[in-house]
């Protein structure tokens, strides 16, 4: 007898469905609560009938399934046995094609805890199978059996199975590494919140150590206002990761972290944030909302959506300008928003030319989850670039406004800016053409010891400018 969820595969069944259903049906999802009141295993039923899984996609226990492949040429009979709907478990076991036997939840009875090891008893006897389990309320299913097989357990169920019945082995102990949380919270993303001390840079304030204090309360609002969203984009978007060369490999999506723990962290983390943007002040409280609300627009509809969705992306990091200009209350310029605003499209359309770019999506002719297909690379390269060559001429037109004159002593020396973020620009496409793009183009910058160097001689152009020479 083999348990599906947590252990043949490193998720939840019911709650993978509920995520489709609220995807898919978001209005058939709010009956959910009626049906649990006709018990678990009819609204399991309902939440079944309406989706449909791609079972092949799913984080199954590699451990697992080559014990069970040994098994079964040992001449062993292998039966199913689970807490999910019957449709979700068939499924599972034609994909596999191990199974001789499925038993699962019908609609009437929920197969989990008691109901399982009654239902396992009355089928084969007391202790006439072997029992693979994962969690707490596979306890009455271990007393019950010859033998009980442990895998993905936590330390504490390892204990209590070994009390409750005979344990034969344990296969693989569950560990929730460090790793695993700063993945999912995406830390190394936070780097891009640094855009929100662009406008204090850019008035000269930078000896204004209150404003510094009030843009740190600020940074740390948008990390976890952030990492809400790409907790929840995560998880609406499971199986277009898991079909990802790199993605599949997230917390979520390979099963490191359960989708229960996301689900309860997601609105902790935005109410966080929520409450260190109050601190801030009114004013970055408005835009961190608005940045939440558009982020999650982006997360469930209009990355979707070709080209808009860059526009989208593009107006996300803009608002991290206009934010860190709220919460110290400096006036931004036309110059600093039309330069910004065409830069970040440019590093928006590189995110999704270099996605465009991968074998998979030349293989389907589409990127799933996305409104482009395979043969849109070449006009979205087209897109950026333009964008791109655009912020530098935005950039060159405000080295020649008297703004310039009255906050730079040396005004000459600022021109070197020019080269520096042309230079930029051609590199970042140059690595897409390439196929070496991150994800995410600043994350890349961040590492890339190219735009570091770009990067560092930026700031001296500037630092020099504002210097008074002989």
């Amino acid at each position: 007898m083999v348990d599906l969820d947590g252990t043949l595969v490193h998720t939840d069944m019911l709650h993978e469905s509920t995520l489709r259903l609220c995807r898919q049906a978001p209005l058939a999802a709010l009956r959910i609560p009626l049906w649990m009141m006709r018990g678990k295993a009819f609204s399991k039923q309902q939440i079944a009938q309406r989706t449909r899984l791609d079972t092949s996609l799913l984080p199954y226990d590699q451990t697992l399934l080559s014990w069970l492949h040994a098994q079964r040429q040992g001449g062993r009979q292998l039966v199913l046995c689970t807490a999910s709907d019957r449709t979700i478990a068939c499924d599972v076991a034609a994909h596999c094609q191990l199974f001789d036997e499925v038993l699962a939840s019908d609609g009437g009875l929920n197969l989990k805890g008691e109901h399982k090891a009654r239902a396992l008893v009355q089928r084969f006897g007391s202790q006439g199978f072997d029992y693979v389990g994962d969690a707490m309320a596979d306890l009455p299913v271990w007393s019950a059996a010859r033998q009980g097989i442990v895998t993905n357990a936590t330390q504490a169920t390892i204990d209590r199975a070994q009390e409750a019945g005979h344990i034969a082995q344990v296969l693989s102990p569950r560990r929730t590494s460090l790793s695993s949380w700063w993945g999912a919270l995406r830390v190394h993303h936070w780097t891009k919140n640094l855009l929100l001390f662009v406008a204090l840079v850019a008035a000269h304030q930078i000896d204004d150590l209150q404003a510094w204090m009030r843009l740190a309360l600020a940074f740390a609002a948008f990390s976890l206002c952030a990492s809400s969203v790409y907790i929840a984009n995560d998880l609406l978007d499971l199986e277009h990761d898991r079909r990802h060369p790199r993605k599949r490999d997230r917390p979520f999506a390979s099963g490191a972290l359960s989708i229960g723990q996301g689900v309860l962290l997601m609105p902790l983390l935005a109410l966080a944030a929520l409450a260190l943007a109050w601190s801030v002040g009114p004013a970055f409280m408005v835009w961190l909302c608005g940045y939440l609300a558009l982020t999650w627009l982006y997360s469930c509809w209009l990355k979707r959506l070709a080209v808009v969705d860059c526009l989208i992306l593009a107006g996300l990091y803009m608002m991290r300008v206009v934010a860190g200009a709220a919460a110290v209350d400096v006036e931004l310029s036309f110059w600093l928003l039309a330069f910004s605003g065409f830069l970040f499209l440019s590093l928006a359309f590189v995110k999704r030319y270099a996605e465009l770019l991968l074998p998979e999506a030349a293989a389907d002719s589409k990127l799933h989850g996305r409104g482009y297909v395979a043969a849109d690379a070449a006009s979205i390269q087209l897109f950026g670039v333009a964008a791109g060559y655009c912020a530098v001429l935005v950039l060159g037109l405000y080295l020649n406004s008297e703004t310039v004159v009255r906050l730079y002593a040396t005004p000459e020396l600022v021109w070197g800016t020019v080269p520096v973020v042309l230079f930029w620009i051609s590199w970042i496409w140059l690595r897409a053409s390439r196929g070496e793009m991150h994800d995410d183009p600043l994350v890349f910058a961040f590492r890339d010891k190219a735009s570091l160097v770009a990067a560092a001689l930026f700031g001296m152009a500037l630092v020099l400018g504002s210097w008074t020479f002989p």
